[in-house]
């Protein structure tokens, strides 16, 4: 049986990228991106749910986000979804849900974090393929 796991977010960094490289040599970014709805319920009341979004980047992509992003950026991103499972150092499975980024644009400016204003930048629409295999019981350092 064959399927489609593909996600898009466009969203806001709740933080700075985190940046490691691996003992392997490969570069990973996490990303924390918030994603917003809003709605008036029937009392006719303005409501807001804020949903938060781990992302993971690999490889040149990864040195990219980490080098252009910051806290309160906003972005478009395509992945897919992944679940990783870890022992951590108590012996406890730990399980994860996380998007792989495979695209990464940036919108806006730097500048234009509060302003809500979007338009892609010199380095927008930046697709890089698939990330590089891992060995997936490795737990990322973050």
């Amino acid at each position: 049986m064959s399927g489609v796991n593909k996600v898009i977010i466009v969203g806001r960094l709740g933080l700075d990228p985190e940046v490691k490289s691996l003992g392997s040599g490969q570069t990973v970014t996490r990303l924390s991106v918030a994603t917003s709805e809003n709605w008036v319920d029937k009392e006719g009341q303005k409501q807001e749910r804020t949903e938060w979004h781990k992302i993971v980047v690999w490889g040149r992509l990864a040195e990219i986000c980490g080098k252009h992003l910051s806290k309160g950026r906003q972005v478009y991103l395509e992945g897919r979804l992944q679940t990783r499972s870890w022992e951590d150092q108590q012996g406890q499975k730990r399980y994860t849900t996380e998007i792989v980024a495979q695209t990464v644009q940036f919108l806006g400016s730097p500048s234009d974090r509060d302003t809500g204003r979007s338009s892609q930048n010199e380095y927008g629409a930046q697709d890089f393929g698939p990330e590089p295999s891992f060995d997936s019981s490795e737990e990322i350092p973050f």
